[in-house]
This record gives structure tokens, C-alpha cells and sequence, in this order.
């Protein structure tokens, strides 16, 4: 079974928050948090539809710029979403440079901020032929902190206490379909385009008698045959439970934001969760509004995760690496076994 998210952090425990997920067989990306983007590639930025912000903190959101420079003159739509306030302070980005000569591109860019509030979400348009002016925003009522619904998976928020909010999100496949390739061998049906059709159709939840086209290219003219969707799923497809990921960081520990964490995680394979502090600097950790090692990992386990990924190490650990991960392991252990470093 090939997953459809592929996530990694873009730096390792002591760099830069960020979140990078390869989408498979969409040829897109998402981003969850923008601090240092430089080891992604520009492909993999262009690749990027979605970025989804924790909060504006520099670290958090310095590569924005990076990301503008690269999409720029290109015929793209960057969706970004945030907490109150992002869109102010992407206008005051944007304007802070020149944008004289944009008449001349023969792509627009845009981008689309989407502000999360208590009860309702903002969208804000800015257009590179307009100069990136502030176009009027759209407001919509946002109640249950569903963000982003696509046939194939969805993004939802919450708010959380960092002295300002800052955003958890998870990322969660509604469905996951296996094709059974020996079952399409037996059948004797090609591997084409037309699977990633099936697949939409039935992530659709079309009809069973809905007709469904099976095609294919036989020195170069399209050959096809229609069989009922019914039919193509009992045979060759196999629906299972999706994955779903969640990303937390910049976050104090107490028990309102753990209740939140649990929630959101609940479930989840695989939780990225700061880890900012040891165990020992309990109230260092409390002061600067971050977690330690211990509460990272406790949460982990009290959410039923399959594996926890601890980042956003705090620089005075740097060559302590080792005993971050060791403490969010120790205290992780009561669930299952400890999932790996991030640093791949």
C-alpha cells in the first residue's frame, strides 16, 4: 500500500519549524509552517498549493518571501491560512516592496489568505497585476475547524496558547483505496490514468451502476470498455482506513492545551510535536510558552498515536540531541514503540 501523504520536516530538531507533505500521484505538496525554506527545492515550493501558518513568530514565517520570489511571474494560487491577524501582516510584506513593473508579467500569481478566527474564517485575495492590493475579503461562518475538504482529505485547526494563538493542525485522508494490481492482471485491465479516475469516482461515492470508462492507447489511438463502478470495486479495489497527521508546535503545557492537543492528535500515525525543552527545565519551558520533552511525549502516548516525531529543539541542547529524543521516548513508552528522529 503506497501512503498519499509523505511528510517531512524540512530541517532537523534544531532548525527551523516546518512541516513539508508530498502528496502522491498529485504532483503537489502542503506546507505547514514557512520558516527557513532553503533546503526545499523550487520545485517543491512551486509544488506547493496550501501553507498552513502555527503563527507569524519569524521562525515561523520568515520564507515567505522566499516562497513570493520563486512564484513570482508564474500562473499560480498560493492558499494560505493563519491565525487573526495574517492577513494584516501579509499585506505588510507585500508592501514593503515595489511593484511597478507588474503590468509586464504574463502570469498573475495570487495569493489567497484565509484568517482563522473564533467563528468565522476571512479570505483575502492579492494579485500580482494589481500590485498585490487587498482585494474584499469573504467571510464565512467557521465553527467545527474544518479548514480545507478535498475529495481525498482534509485540514483542520485549532487555536492554541502560546500567549497568542497558534494554530495545531491535522492533516486526514478520508479513505485510503489499494488497487490490487494482481486482481487487475487477472482481469486483464492496463494501469493507466483511468485508475487515478477510479479512484476520484469512488472517493465521489458514485452510484455503483454508474458507468465507468476503462481506457488505454494501443500505438497511439485510445482503446476503452465500459463496465459498472460496482463491479471495478469489488474486484479490484480495497478500501481502508487513510492516514492522518498532525502538527503541533509553539504551544504551552496546561491542561486546556492538552485537552486540545489530545483532541486534535487523537488517533493520529504520526504526530510532529515540539519538544522544545529537557524535562528538568519544566519552568523555563513554562516561561518561554513551549513544552518539554516529558509533556511532548505524555501527550503523544495519552493520544493514541502510532508514532510521535519531537522537533524545534531549543539551541542550548545543541550535541544534547540524543537526550531530547530519549526523555520524549521514555515518556512516549507506555504506548507504542518510539517512531524515528525526523532527520530523514
Amino acid at each position: 500500500m503506497k501512503p498519499l501523504f509523505h511528510p517531512r520536516l524540512i530541517h532537523d530538531p534544531f532548525g527551523d519549524p516546518g512541516l513539508y507533505v508530498s502528496l502522491l500521484f498529485e504532483r503537489r505538496g502542503l506546507l505547514f509552517d514557512m520558516g527557513d525554506l532553503r533546503p526545499l527545492s523550487a520545485r517543491q515550493l512551486l509544488k506547493t498549493s496550501h501553507a498552513f501558518i502555527t503563527h507569524a513568530h519569524m521562525d515561523h514565517f520568515i520564507g515567505f518571501d522566499q516562497m513570493l520570489r520563486i512564484c513570482l511571474g508564474r500562473e499560480k494560487e498560493l492558499h494560505l491560512f493563519g491565525p487573526p491577524q495574517i492577513t494584516d501582516q501579509v499585506a505588510h510584506k507585500l508592501s514593503a516592496y515595489t511593484w511597478n513593473l507588474v503590468e509586464n508579467y504574463h502570469a498573475d500569481f495570487h495569493v489567497v489568505v484565509t484568517e482563522v478566527g473564533e467563528q468565522e474564517l476571512k479570505t483575502t485575495r492579492f494579485r500580482t497585476r494589481s500590485a498585490f492590493r487587498r482585494e474584499e475579503s469573504r467571510v464565512v461562518p467557521f465553527s467545527d475547524g474544518l479548514l480545507l475538504d478535498e475529495p481525498a482529505f482534509r485540514v483542520r485547526c485549532i487555536p492554541l496558547d502560546h500567549k497568542i494563538p497558534s494554530l495545531g493542525y491535522t492533516l486526514e485522508e478520508k479513505v485510503h483505496i489499494n488497487i490490487l494490481k494482481t486482481r487487475l492482471e487477472e482481469q486483464g485491465l492496463p494501469i493507466g490514468p483511468w485508475l487515478k479516475e477510479l479512484k476520484e469516482a469512488v472517493l465521489r461515492q458514485e452510484p455503483e451502476e454508474t458507468p465507468f470508462r476503462i481506457w488505454w492507447k494501443v500505438e497511439g489511438k485510445i482503446e476503452a470498455r465500459v463496465v459498472p463502478l460496482g463491479d471495478l470495486k469489488r474486484e479490484i479495489i480495497r478500501v481502508v482506513p487513510g492516514q492522518k497527521i498532525t502538527y503541533v508546535t509553539d504551544v504551552v503545557y496546561h491542561p486546556e492545551n492538552a485537552r486540545k492537543i489530545i483532541d486534535l492528535a487523537r488517533g493520529s500515525d504520526v504526530l510532529f510535536i515540539e519538544s522544545s525543552f529537557l524535562k528538568e527545565d519544566g519552568a523555563r519551558a513554562a516561561g518561554k510558552y513551549h513544552l518539554t520533552t516529558e509533556q511532548a511525549g505524555r501527550l503523544a502516548r495519552e493520544a493514541g498515536v502510532k508514532e510521535v516525531i519531537p522537533f524545534h529543539f531549543s539551541a542550548k541542547y545543541n550535541g544534547e540531541g540524543a537526550q531530547l529524543f530519549k526523555e520524549v521516548e521514555a515518556a512516549f513508552r507506555g504506548g507504542r514503540s518510539f517512531g524515528g528522529t525526523g532527520l530523514e
